[in-house]
């Protein structure tokens, strides 16, 4: 597994974060009830946890481990040698190198996460771009212009089991971050601190970026 470089893996992040996707957005397409009822299962799951594997726009691989909590908190610690993590607290999306000791802060509202993350995924309104039915995999294609332009995320399941398989990320250039999702445990109980993220570091980070 070749894994992604500093600056790719902020790239990718950072799509996942509140990347734009491409051109206009095409017009909204209605979901079939097995699309709604698939999306309604997969909300209904308030924690889970497991490991992923995240492909870059030029094939980059890396992994680790993730964790989520409706509404809003996900967390990613990368396998070493990537200092990186990535944590939502239901508020804002930070990317941490804690090697280097930066932090890049994004609102939550604004990122495609908030979509995957929310406690209802209503596929009746505009927020559907397209739906994708097939015996081994069903794809929607979510996004909602008035939160975060353009951005959309595109989620597969497995249309037996409902489970979730993976997510996709378009960037402004049509360059895809895709993270797959393996050894999944639901209905898990997490700690209180491992979807804190550090205000006062954040603050410190950006006030050593604006000095410079």
């Amino acid at each position: 597994m070749t894994p992604l470089s500093r600056r790719d893996l902020i790239a990718a992040m950072a799509a996942l974060a509140g990347a734009s996707a491409l051109g206009a957005a095409p017009p909204a397409e209605a979901a079939s009830p097995v699309a709604q009822k698939i999306a309604d299962h997969f909300a209904r799951v308030k924690t889970m946890t497991g490991e992923f594997v995240q492909f870059g726009p030029r094939g980059e691989q890396t992994g680790g481990k993730f964790f989520i909590q409706r509404p809003g908190k996900i967390r990613f610690n990368y396998e070493d040698p990537s200092p990186i993590r990535v944590i939502s607290d239901g508020e804002s999306v930070v990317i941490n190198n804690t090697k280097l000791r930066t932090w890049d802060l994004y609102p939550l509202s604004k990122t495609p996460l908030k979509l995957l993350l929310s406690n209802k995924i209503d596929l009746t309104g505009k927020k559907v771009r397209k739906v994708t039915e097939a015996d081994d995999l069903t794809t929607i294609v979510l996004g909602d212009k008035s939160l975060f332009g353009d951005s959309v995320i595109t989620l597969m399941f497995d249309p037996k089991s409902y489970e979730l398989r993976q997510w996709t990320i378009t960037d402004n250039q049509g360059k895809d971050t895709t993270v797959m999702i393996f050894n999944v445990q639901e209905g898990v109980k997490f700690g209180p601190k491992v979807f804190n993220i550090d205000y006062r570091k954040v603050h410190e980070s950006n006030q050593k970026k604006s000095n410079r």
